[in-house]
């Protein structure tokens, strides 16, 4: 069994929902650039409600995964520094929405994607081969159909760019030192105290860039709160341990698919046929990236 599956196959129980967990978490989680539209506050507050609308039920099912028990202080750093690379990676990714193309953005801000895969080429120091090769070509070429006809280059777009670029990097960061405390900490747990953190600097970036904070209608930010942070992150922590971060990397290209089919039916964006067959690759690549396990494995 190549070693980039060993990650993949632990837990064969598990396991059969695992990918499915991943999928949907990635599908909750682009529904978030939709409802940070409707918001009517600030972009950067807009994630300030997110946490702080999701924490009281994250602390609650931390609660009874811990029966009230302090988790260990080492895992506890670490979730904590996860969270400050999120908090991060929100207000640079909603500050570059405001000065780029949403094309550009999404480009950029899925950045992430590429560094996982690097990041799992690296851990296993072996390069993917047969299905797993072609499932990372397929998927990022289809991204590139999907992206490719409205991104557009320019300096005007250049801080926005950058700032998109950033985030990317940032929630790289996040992921990886997720996977790894959740080797320690149970999921909800690890998303609470992640969570916790922001907080205050999500607050003190809207603040600072003088952000709308109070909203006159919640609905959105309700919306935001229960998709991205309840459903989406938590699906995704739950399934980190279970896959290489080749595939976690693979499965957040989800997300510019869905962000497209969301901008179609809500806001009328144009989908043309390319955007569709771009996002029938991702589809396809995600069903090759799972045939080695499926072949290691009884299911």
């Amino acid at each position: 069994m190549d070693s980039i599956d060993q990650a993949e196959t632990a837990g064969t129980g598990a396991n059969r929902w695992a990918f499915a967990a991943l999928i949907g978490g990635n599908v909750a989680l682009s529904l978030g650039a939709m409802l940070v539209r409707l918001a009517d506050t600030g972009p950067t507050a807009s994630a300030f409600w997110r946490m702080t609308i999701a924490l009281p039920l994250l602390l609650i099912f931390a609660w009874r995964e811990t029966g009230g028990r302090m988790p260990p202080r080492t895992a506890v750093v670490i979730a904590t520094i996860a969270g400050v690379f999120f908090a991060l990676d929100l207000a640079a990714w909603h500050l570059g929405i405001l000065q780029t193309k949403v094309a550009n953005a999404t480009l950029f801000g899925n950045c992430a994607s590429l560094l996982l895969v690097l990041w799992g080429i690296f851990l296993t120091r072996e390069m993917p081969r047969g299905w797993q090769a072609g499932a990372i070509l397929l998927a990022f070429a289809g991204s590139a159909l999907l992206m490719g006809q409205s991104y557009e280059l320019s300096p005007g777009y250049l801080a926005g760019d950058l700032l998109s670029l950033l985030a990317g990097v940032l929630y790289t960061f996040y992921v990886i030192l997720m996977q790894r405390v959740r080797g320690t900490l149970a999921p909800w747990t690890a998303l609470a105290i992640a969570s916790a953190v922001c907080l205050p600097i999500l607050l003190g970036s809207a603040l600072a860039l003088g952000e709308t904070v109070m909203p006159q209608n919640w609905t959105p930010l309700i919306l935001l709160a229960l998709t991205s942070q309840i459903v989406g992150q938590g699906l995704m922590i739950w399934s980190l341990p279970r896959f290489s971060p080749l595939v976690i990397g693979l499965t957040l290209l989800i997300q510019p698919a869905v962000a497209a089919l969301t901008g179609w039916i809500g806001f009328g964006e144009t989908l043309s046929a390319i955007d569709i067959f771009g996002g029938l690759m991702v589809g396809a690549a995600l069903v090759l990236i799972r045939l080695p396990s499926r072949r290691a494995q009884p299911i």
